[in-house]
């Protein structure tokens, strides 16, 4: 007599197990698949966000220093501006003190018998015109002139004889010497005179 065992049911309960097993594998694969890439994406959005905040915020650093750029370059144009007033301030100054020193010069210089009839200035260039009595006080005033230290060499152009007598009259060029700003005369200048 031969025992028949059913191994059937048992195989089948087996291969039920290993397919819930299977499928319960297969769903926490997904489940961590799915978790894993929303993980992934996540990072990548917290990344790109990241990101994009540095962006803007080297975006309104680079706006705020080209203002300061700008700004700067304004104010460097107004630094040449008032470079340029105080250069003409100063060349002021210094002409209005060489007027003076011209003035004082001319007349001290001038000799006995000599009479200035007209004197042109252009820039640093002077033009002078006048009468002597005779030929020595005209070579004296020229000497006087060159012994001046606001005046360059006179460099005499003509003498003519005036009205028939001794009398001559004259006309000489000669520059006038500009001295360094802030370098001649600095006793008489008025801002000098301000601050003692």
């Amino acid at each position: 007599m031969t025992i028949e065992i059913n191994l059937l049911p048992w195989r089948e309960e087996q291969r039920a197990r290993r397919s819930k097993r299977f499928y319960v594998a297969l769903g926490l694969a997904a489940v961590l698949g799915l978790g894993g890439g929303y993980g992934m994406t996540w990072h990548y959005e917290q990344s790109t966000s990241a990101q994009q905040q540095r962006n803007s915020l080297i975006q309104a650093q680079s706006r705020q220093l080209d203002s300061a750029i700008r700004e700067i370059s304004e104010l460097e144009a107004i630094r040449e501006q008032m470079l340029e007033q105080v250069r003409i301030f100063t060349e002021l100054q210094v002409g209005r003190t060489q007027t003076v020193h011209v003035m004082r010069d001319l007349t001290a210089s001038l000799v006995d018998g000599v009479h200035y009839v007209q004197l042109n200035r252009q820039g640093a260039a002077l033009r002078l015109a006048g009468s002597a009595e005779n030929n020595r006080q005209v070579s004296d005033q020229l000497r006087a002139l060159a012994a001046a230290a606001t005046f360059t060499e006179p460099v005499l152009s003509e003498v003519e004889a005036e009205g028939g007598g001794e009398r001559r009259r004259f006309s000489l060029g000669m520059n006038q010497q500009m001295p360094q700003a802030g370098l001649e005369g600095d006793e008489e200048s008025p801002l000098v005179e301000e601050e003692s």
